[in-house]
């Protein structure tokens, strides 16, 4: 359920990519149950066709990520309790992700061995780690400066009994080597700048001003900066290259969700009015 939530996190914005976006923003965190038509509504307002909505809730209740029961004339979705879970997780990612650490100089590496007739466990490992916000150094070696992330750690190689790992927690000695070196080998920081960047362009001008718009809107922005806690790995600022671009998108998305949060949930609850087209079709 966590890799749905990645891969959708920084894929495309298909249908079923964008219902994750919406029951993470506006149902999972009031525990919220709501119906059917008020799901394909809301993808509608995002400019999906109806067939399209509808298509990926049937999918989200096929793939257990909803449940649906009778509610007189109506379907009423549920959150599954893995699907609360995976996205009460990734809501608190989101709104915590960029907030300032300070770093006490200690990496945590991870050394990664497996055979060559084994390069689908290794290739999964890899992702695992990326994802995780590991960088590479080549030859199966990763590091991170979160050195409190062994449960990350744990989590990617479960399962994986074809593989040798270990993992130590070490602090680079002074007068050896060069971190910004070592930052440039371990992570493609560049590509992930011109992703803030893109960001900052997309959404610095948008200006709504309907509850619709704004929902659109926020909408829009939470499923874009979602793929953020994936793609960055969340270098402490003794590590960052200079002009790092994400204080700028930071500041920029909390200031937009601030003014079009309250309108953006009047506005989704009031989907949940009028009689569901799609059941007495």
């Amino acid at each position: 359920m966590e890799e749905q939530l990645r891969r959708r996190s920084v894929g495309a914005p298909a249908a079923r990519s964008a219902l994750l976006t919406i029951l993470g923003e506006y149902v999972a965190p009031g525990h919220r149950t709501v119906y059917r038509e008020t799901l394909v509504r809301a993808l509608e307002t995002l400019g999906y066709k109806r067939d399209a909505a509808r298509q990926a809730v049937a999918r989200s209740v096929a793939a257990a990520w909803l449940t649906s029961s009778r509610d007189g004339r109506r379907s009423r979705m549920a959150l599954t309790p893995a699907t609360h879970d995976m996205l009460s997780a990734g809501y608190r990612r989101i709104y915590r992700f960029g907030e300032p650490w300070t770093w006490n100089g200690r990496w945590l590496l991870v050394i990664v061995r497996v055979r060559e007739d084994r390069r689908q466990i290794r290739d999964r490992l890899r992702t695992k780690l990326a994802w995780a916000g590991f960088g590479s150094l080549g030859g199966g070696l990763w590091l991170s400066p979160h050195a409190d992330r062994e449960s990350e750690v744990r989590a990617a190689v479960d399962g994986h009994r074809g593989a040798g790992v270990m993992a130590f927690s070490a602090q680079q000695l002074d007068g050896i080597g060069d971190s910004a070196r070592v930052v440039d080998e371990a992570w493609h920081l560049e590509a992930v700048a011109d992703q803030y960047v893109a960001f900052i362009r997309d959404f610095e001008r948008v200006a709504p001003e309907s509850a619709e718009q704004m929902f659109a809107a926020q909408t829009a922005m939470v499923h874009a900066w979602r793929k953020f806690p994936f793609l960055d790995p969340d270098l402490p600022d003794p590590l960052l290259p200079p002009r790092w671009p994400r204080e700028e998108a930071l500041a920029l998305f909390r200031d937009r969700h601030e003014r079009w949060h309250e309108a953006a949930e009047t506005y989704f609850r009031s989907l949940t009015g009028g009689a569901d087209s799609d059941d007495r079709r």
